[in-house]
């Protein structure tokens, strides 16, 4: 199971916690602060994330969601304080958008080797009754530091980025990577997917972590992603069903 997790020290109290053996490469997020510690996403759920976080500290943790995806909420259920915006509550005490066996068909779309005493079988889509329900512009103490939630639908409708000022930090979900941003399923909108690009890009950001593939792109992909989607929409493009269209560092799919 340690072989399982990549743990990477941004900085003496953050930490970035990634499955880089799975093809969807995920990354989490610990960020420590003197009273209680924050855990952005838990990942596939393949292996034991609450030991991980364990050796990484000893104060309460706040588990946020950045959305209710399959490979964001896997370890939600070694955690008993859990947030998550309103938009997408019900995803996780109600009804996940997509059918167990087709998150076990992306879980298994490529081969991996699996944590020892995983079995894909037993796999279950997460389901509880969140602690809090966040909402944009929301603030989480962690002592000395402090995170806004922001929030930043297009991918999901209940999408949020977490903002820490101090540092610069953004976290970003699967709003900004290095790779394919979806923006065509039935539970996306590529035009709220564009709004949200431009309000982090408003932030400005000193360095973003997103929750897929390279650890910490330069932040101006956040400008070449807006410029991408405003060329789509003043082409009339930007509509879901268009295909994939193909940029330097990552492409759009609507």
């Amino acid at each position: 199971m340690k072989d399982w997790f990549t743990i990477e020290e941004i900085d003496s109290n953050t930490f970035a916690i990634s499955e880089y053996q799975h093809w969807e490469q995920t990354h989490c997020y610990l960020l420590n602060g003197e009273t209680s510690s924050l855990l952005i996403d838990t990942g596939l759920g393949v292996a034991n994330m609450k030991e991980i976080v364990a050796s990484l500290t000893k104060n309460p943790i706040q588990v946020v969601t950045t959305h209710v995806h399959w490979d964001h909420i896997g370890g939600h259920r070694y955690f008993q304080n859990i947030a998550v915006h309103k938009e997408e509550e019900s995803w996780l005490t109600e009804k996940f958008p997509v059918p167990l066996a087709g998150v076990k068909s992306n879980l298994l779309h490529k081969p991996c080797d699996f944590p020892v005493g995983f079995d894909s079988e037993q796999y279950e889509i997460f389901q509880g009754q969140p602690s809090r329900i966040l909402a944009d512009g929301d603030m989480i103490h962690l002592g000395s530091r402090l995170i806004k939630v922001i929030h930043t639908p297009g991918h999901s409708p209940g999408h949020l980025c977490f903002y820490e000022a101090e540092t610069g930090y953004l976290f970003t979900g699967d709003l900004v990577y290095t790779g394919k941003l979806d923006a065509f399923y039935p539970t996306t909108n590529p035009v709220d997917f564009m709004h949200s690009i431009k309000k982090i890009k408003a932030l400005h950001p000193q360095k973003i972590f997103p929750g897929h593939f390279e650890l910490s792109p330069d932040p101006a992909i956040i400008e070449a992603i807006d410029q991408a989607f405003t060329e789509l929409a003043t082409q009339n493009k930007l509509k879901q069903g268009n295909g994939i269209f193909k940029y330097e560092q990552f492409s759009l799919h609507l």
